[in-house]
Protein backbone atom coordinates (compact mmCIF):
# COMPACT_ATOMS: atom_id res chain seq x y z
CA UNK A 1 0.00 0.00 0.00
CA UNK A 2 1.31 3.66 -1.45
CA UNK A 3 2.52 5.38 1.75
CA UNK A 4 0.26 8.25 3.14
CA UNK A 5 1.22 10.95 5.26
CA UNK A 6 -1.21 11.15 8.23
CA UNK A 7 -0.01 14.86 9.19
CA UNK A 8 -1.01 16.05 5.91
CA UNK A 9 -4.11 13.98 5.22
CA UNK A 10 -5.39 15.76 8.62
CA UNK A 11 -3.49 18.96 8.37
CA UNK A 12 -2.29 18.49 11.58
CA UNK A 13 1.82 19.14 12.80
CA UNK A 14 3.47 16.48 14.30
CA UNK A 15 3.01 18.35 17.71
CA UNK A 16 -0.55 17.90 17.72
CA UNK A 17 -2.25 16.97 20.74
CA UNK A 18 -4.86 14.02 21.07
CA UNK A 19 -7.77 16.51 21.29
CA UNK A 20 -6.30 18.61 18.19
CA UNK A 21 -6.32 15.35 16.26
CA UNK A 22 -9.62 14.56 17.11
CA UNK A 23 -11.23 17.77 15.81
CA UNK A 24 -9.34 18.12 12.53
CA UNK A 25 -10.39 14.46 12.11
CA UNK A 26 -14.32 15.11 12.95
CA UNK A 27 -14.33 18.12 10.86
CA UNK A 28 -12.76 16.83 8.07
CA UNK A 29 -15.03 13.51 8.79
CA UNK A 30 -18.27 15.73 8.20
CA UNK A 31 -16.94 16.92 4.88
CA UNK A 32 -16.36 14.17 3.02
CA UNK A 33 -19.07 11.48 4.48
CA UNK A 34 -20.34 9.07 1.95
CA UNK A 35 -24.02 10.43 3.12
CA UNK A 36 -23.09 13.81 1.50
CA UNK A 37 -20.95 12.54 -1.30
CA UNK A 38 -22.97 9.67 -2.47
CA UNK A 39 -21.34 8.18 -5.53
CA UNK A 40 -18.41 10.49 -5.22
CA UNK A 41 -15.27 7.78 -5.69
CA UNK A 42 -12.71 10.80 -4.52
CA UNK A 43 -14.39 11.72 -1.59
CA UNK A 44 -14.49 8.03 -0.51
CA UNK A 45 -10.94 7.67 -0.32
CA UNK A 46 -10.14 10.69 1.02
CA UNK A 47 -12.95 9.63 3.32
CA UNK A 48 -11.16 6.25 3.90
CA UNK A 49 -7.55 8.15 4.45
CA UNK A 50 -8.70 10.68 7.22
CA UNK A 51 -10.25 7.48 9.30
CA UNK A 52 -6.87 5.82 8.67
CA UNK A 53 -5.27 9.01 9.33
CA UNK A 54 -6.90 9.39 13.16
CA UNK A 55 -7.18 5.73 13.72
CA UNK A 56 -2.75 5.66 14.30
CA UNK A 57 -3.12 9.38 15.17
CA UNK A 58 -5.11 9.56 18.30
CA UNK A 59 -3.43 6.29 19.37
CA UNK A 60 -0.12 7.29 21.12
CA UNK A 61 1.21 3.50 20.97
CA UNK A 62 0.69 3.39 16.99
CA UNK A 63 1.53 7.57 16.57
CA UNK A 64 4.93 6.37 18.14
CA UNK A 65 5.58 3.69 15.73
CA UNK A 66 4.44 6.01 12.72
CA UNK A 67 6.86 8.63 13.87
CA UNK A 68 9.67 6.29 14.56
CA UNK A 69 9.51 4.17 11.23
CA UNK A 70 7.79 6.27 8.62
CA UNK A 71 6.03 4.69 5.87
CA UNK A 72 6.88 1.06 7.10
CA UNK A 73 5.66 1.89 10.52
CA UNK A 74 3.11 -1.03 10.33
CA UNK A 75 5.94 -3.74 9.73
CA UNK A 76 7.45 -1.76 13.15
CA UNK A 77 6.34 -4.61 15.74
CA UNK A 78 7.11 -7.35 13.24
CA UNK A 79 10.69 -6.30 13.41
CA UNK A 80 11.41 -5.50 16.80
CA UNK A 81 9.98 -8.87 17.06
CA UNK A 82 12.04 -11.25 14.99
CA UNK A 83 15.23 -8.89 16.07
CA UNK A 84 14.37 -9.95 20.21
CA UNK A 85 13.72 -13.98 18.90
CA UNK A 86 16.87 -13.81 16.00
CA UNK A 87 18.96 -11.74 17.60
CA UNK A 88 21.89 -14.34 18.02
CA UNK A 89 21.33 -15.41 14.36
CA UNK A 90 21.29 -12.15 12.79
CA UNK A 91 24.15 -10.40 11.59
CA UNK A 92 24.38 -7.66 9.70
CA UNK A 93 28.16 -6.49 8.16
CA UNK A 94 29.78 -8.45 10.77
CA UNK A 95 27.39 -6.49 13.60
CA UNK A 96 23.88 -8.08 15.18
CA UNK A 97 21.50 -5.89 13.75
CA UNK A 98 20.22 -4.66 17.15
CA UNK A 99 24.21 -2.67 17.48
CA UNK A 100 24.11 -1.82 14.44
CA UNK A 101 20.67 0.12 14.79
CA UNK A 102 21.51 1.73 18.49
CA UNK A 103 25.27 2.84 16.76
CA UNK A 104 22.70 4.95 13.72
CA UNK A 105 24.19 2.67 11.04
CA UNK A 106 21.32 3.62 8.51
CA UNK A 107 19.56 6.73 7.76
CA UNK A 108 15.74 7.02 6.83
CA UNK A 109 16.13 6.14 3.36
CA UNK A 110 17.93 3.07 4.16
CA UNK A 111 14.92 2.00 6.45
CA UNK A 112 12.99 0.12 3.22
CA UNK A 113 16.21 -1.52 2.34
CA UNK A 114 16.50 -2.84 5.70
CA UNK A 115 12.66 -4.12 6.29
CA UNK A 116 13.10 -5.81 3.11
CA UNK A 117 16.60 -7.61 4.13
CA UNK A 118 14.53 -8.62 7.13
CA UNK A 119 11.63 -9.86 6.08
CA UNK A 120 12.41 -10.39 2.31
CA UNK A 121 15.37 -12.42 1.96
CA UNK A 122 18.12 -11.14 4.85
CA UNK A 123 17.71 -14.34 7.12
CA UNK A 124 19.09 -17.64 6.54
CA UNK A 125 17.80 -19.87 3.99
CA UNK A 126 16.40 -21.95 6.93
CA UNK A 127 14.38 -18.70 8.34
CA UNK A 128 13.07 -17.52 4.76
CA UNK A 129 11.59 -20.65 4.39
CA UNK A 130 9.81 -20.21 8.29
CA UNK A 131 9.69 -17.07 9.07
CA UNK A 132 6.22 -15.31 8.23
CA UNK A 133 4.31 -12.86 9.68
CA UNK A 134 0.54 -11.85 9.68
CA UNK A 135 -0.14 -8.33 8.15
CA UNK A 136 -1.24 -5.33 9.96
CA UNK A 137 -4.84 -4.82 10.52
CA UNK A 138 -6.88 -2.52 9.63
CA UNK A 139 -9.12 -0.28 11.56
CA UNK A 140 -11.83 2.15 10.01
CA UNK A 141 -15.07 3.71 11.60
CA UNK A 142 -18.57 3.66 9.80
CA UNK A 143 -21.27 6.18 10.61
CA UNK A 144 -24.86 5.05 10.46
CA UNK A 145 -27.76 6.73 10.86
CA UNK A 146 -30.58 5.27 13.47
CA UNK A 147 -32.84 4.64 10.79
CA UNK A 148 -30.39 2.86 8.42
CA UNK A 149 -29.04 0.68 11.62
CA UNK A 150 -32.38 -0.54 12.43
CA UNK A 151 -32.82 -2.30 8.39
CA UNK A 152 -30.09 -5.16 7.36
CA UNK A 153 -28.36 -3.47 4.22
CA UNK A 154 -25.05 -3.59 1.71
CA UNK A 155 -22.55 -1.00 1.82
CA UNK A 156 -19.14 -0.79 -0.49
CA UNK A 157 -16.24 0.34 1.40
CA UNK A 158 -12.86 0.98 -0.28
CA UNK A 159 -9.87 -1.02 1.04
CA UNK A 160 -6.86 -0.17 -0.72
CA UNK A 161 -8.40 0.80 -3.99
CA UNK A 162 -10.46 -2.02 -4.19
CA UNK A 163 -14.57 -2.08 -3.59
CA UNK A 164 -15.44 -4.64 -0.39
CA UNK A 165 -19.42 -4.85 -0.51
CA UNK A 166 -20.40 -5.88 3.40
CA UNK A 167 -23.89 -6.85 4.59
CA UNK A 168 -24.64 -4.80 8.22
CA UNK A 169 -27.33 -6.32 10.27
CA UNK A 170 -30.25 -4.76 11.69
CA UNK A 171 -29.57 -3.96 14.71
CA UNK A 172 -26.34 -2.97 14.75
CA UNK A 173 -25.03 -0.88 18.45
CA UNK A 174 -23.06 2.36 18.07
CA UNK A 175 -19.47 1.37 19.11
CA UNK A 176 -19.77 -1.64 17.98
CA UNK A 177 -17.44 -3.76 16.31
CA UNK A 178 -17.02 -6.34 13.79
CA UNK A 179 -14.29 -8.28 11.95
CA UNK A 180 -13.68 -9.00 8.11
CA UNK A 181 -10.76 -11.59 7.45
CA UNK A 182 -8.14 -11.09 5.48
CA UNK A 183 -8.90 -7.40 4.35
CA UNK A 184 -5.83 -5.85 6.33
CA UNK A 185 -2.17 -5.35 4.81
CA UNK A 186 -0.58 -8.41 3.09
CA UNK A 187 1.37 -10.56 5.17
CA UNK A 188 4.93 -11.12 4.95
CA UNK A 189 6.87 -13.93 3.29
CA UNK A 190 3.69 -15.33 2.61
CA UNK A 191 1.96 -14.96 6.21
CA UNK A 192 -1.62 -14.45 6.25
CA UNK A 193 -3.41 -11.20 5.59
CA UNK A 194 -4.64 -9.14 8.59
CA UNK A 195 -8.05 -8.11 9.33
CA UNK A 196 -10.05 -5.40 8.55
CA UNK A 197 -12.08 -3.94 12.29
CA UNK A 198 -15.15 -1.93 11.58
CA UNK A 199 -16.14 0.09 14.29
CA UNK A 200 -19.68 1.40 13.71
CA UNK A 201 -20.64 5.30 15.10
CA UNK A 202 -24.60 5.60 15.58
CA UNK A 203 -25.23 9.45 16.11
CA UNK A 204 -28.36 10.71 18.76
CA UNK A 205 -31.92 10.62 16.22
CA UNK A 206 -33.53 13.79 16.58
CA UNK A 207 -36.82 12.08 17.59
CA UNK A 208 -35.72 8.91 19.14
CA UNK A 209 -33.08 8.05 22.08
CA UNK A 210 -32.32 3.85 21.49
CA UNK A 211 -31.22 2.25 25.37
CA UNK A 212 -30.66 -1.41 23.98
CA UNK A 213 -33.14 -2.56 21.90
CA UNK A 214 -35.80 0.14 23.15
CA UNK A 215 -36.78 3.61 21.99
CA UNK A 216 -37.89 6.48 23.79
CA UNK A 217 -39.57 9.50 22.06
CA UNK A 218 -41.69 12.55 22.97
CA UNK A 219 -45.34 12.91 21.78
CA UNK A 220 -47.31 16.54 21.99
CA UNK A 221 -50.84 16.46 22.43
CA UNK A 222 -52.68 19.58 23.00
CA UNK A 223 -54.88 20.00 26.39
CA UNK A 224 -58.31 18.74 25.42
CA UNK A 225 -57.06 15.92 24.07
CA UNK A 226 -55.00 14.96 27.71
CA UNK A 227 -58.60 16.22 29.72
CA UNK A 228 -61.13 14.33 27.59
CA UNK A 229 -59.29 11.46 25.67
CA UNK A 230 -59.16 10.73 21.85
CA UNK A 231 -56.87 8.67 19.28
CA UNK A 232 -53.70 10.23 18.07
CA UNK A 233 -51.55 9.22 15.49
CA UNK A 234 -47.58 8.30 16.96
CA UNK A 235 -44.63 8.16 14.69
CA UNK A 236 -42.02 5.00 14.79
CA UNK A 237 -39.93 4.16 12.65
CA UNK A 238 -41.63 1.52 10.60
CA UNK A 239 -44.69 4.36 10.50
CA UNK A 240 -47.16 5.61 12.26
CA UNK A 241 -49.67 3.51 14.51
CA UNK A 242 -53.20 5.08 15.77
CA UNK A 243 -53.15 5.16 20.43
CA UNK A 244 -56.09 6.02 22.40
CA UNK A 245 -55.37 8.66 24.65
CA UNK A 246 -57.31 7.91 27.44
CA UNK A 247 -59.07 10.70 30.00
CA UNK A 248 -57.48 12.56 32.48
CA UNK A 249 -53.59 11.94 30.82
CA UNK A 250 -51.15 13.63 33.08
CA UNK A 251 -48.66 15.43 31.88
CA UNK A 252 -45.34 13.00 31.06
CA UNK A 253 -47.29 9.84 31.19
CA UNK A 254 -45.16 7.50 29.63
CA UNK A 255 -46.74 4.55 27.59
CA UNK A 256 -45.36 1.58 26.19
CA UNK A 257 -46.13 0.24 22.51
CA UNK A 258 -44.57 -3.23 22.42
CA UNK A 259 -42.76 -4.16 19.84
CA UNK A 260 -42.25 -0.87 18.20
CA UNK A 261 -38.75 -0.80 19.56
CA UNK A 262 -35.57 -1.74 17.48
CA UNK A 263 -34.43 -4.91 15.96
CA UNK A 264 -32.51 -6.94 18.39
CA UNK A 265 -29.27 -8.06 16.51
CA UNK A 266 -28.96 -10.81 14.45
CA UNK A 267 -32.52 -12.20 15.61
CA UNK A 268 -35.20 -11.78 12.66
CA UNK A 269 -38.34 -11.06 13.73
CA UNK A 270 -37.55 -9.29 17.67
CA UNK A 271 -37.81 -5.88 18.59
CA UNK A 272 -37.28 -3.87 21.63
CA UNK A 273 -40.32 -1.51 22.99
CA UNK A 274 -41.19 2.11 21.47
CA UNK A 275 -41.43 3.92 24.66
CA UNK A 276 -43.37 7.34 24.44
CA UNK A 277 -44.02 10.53 26.75
CA UNK A 278 -46.86 12.65 26.77
CA UNK A 279 -45.99 16.60 26.60
CA UNK A 280 -49.16 17.99 27.04
CA UNK A 281 -49.11 21.22 24.98
CA UNK A 282 -51.59 24.59 26.59
CA UNK A 283 -53.76 26.84 24.41
CA UNK A 284 -51.48 29.96 23.26
CA UNK A 285 -54.03 32.29 22.56
CA UNK A 286 -57.81 31.89 24.30
CA UNK A 287 -60.78 33.91 22.74
CA UNK A 288 -63.29 35.25 24.74
CA UNK A 289 -65.83 32.80 24.60
CA UNK A 290 -62.86 29.66 25.21
CA UNK A 291 -61.55 32.50 28.45
CA UNK A 292 -65.12 32.43 29.80
CA UNK A 293 -65.49 28.36 29.79
CA UNK A 294 -62.11 28.12 31.48
CA UNK A 295 -63.14 30.56 34.27
CA UNK A 296 -66.99 28.40 34.40
CA UNK A 297 -64.77 25.56 34.60
CA UNK A 298 -62.71 27.02 37.24
CA UNK A 299 -65.15 27.86 39.54
CA UNK A 300 -66.89 24.50 39.34
CA UNK A 301 -63.81 23.54 40.80
CA UNK A 302 -63.91 25.55 44.11
CA UNK A 303 -67.03 24.54 44.85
Amino acid sequence: MAYIDYYKVLGVDKNATTDEVKKAYRKLARKYHPDLNPNNKEAQRKFQEINEANEVLSDPEKKKKYDKYGKDWKHGEEFERAQRAQQSQRQYQGQGAESFFAEGGFGGDDFSDFFHSMFGGGFSQQSRGQTRFKGQDYNAELQLSLRQAMQTHQQTLTIDGKNVRITIPAGIADGQKIRLKGYGQPGINNGPNGDLFITFKIPDDPQFKRKGNDLYKQTEIDLYTAVLGGEIMIETLTGNVKFPVPTNTQPDTTVRLRGKGFPVYKKEGKFGDLYVTFKVKLPEKLTPKEKELFTELSNLNRR
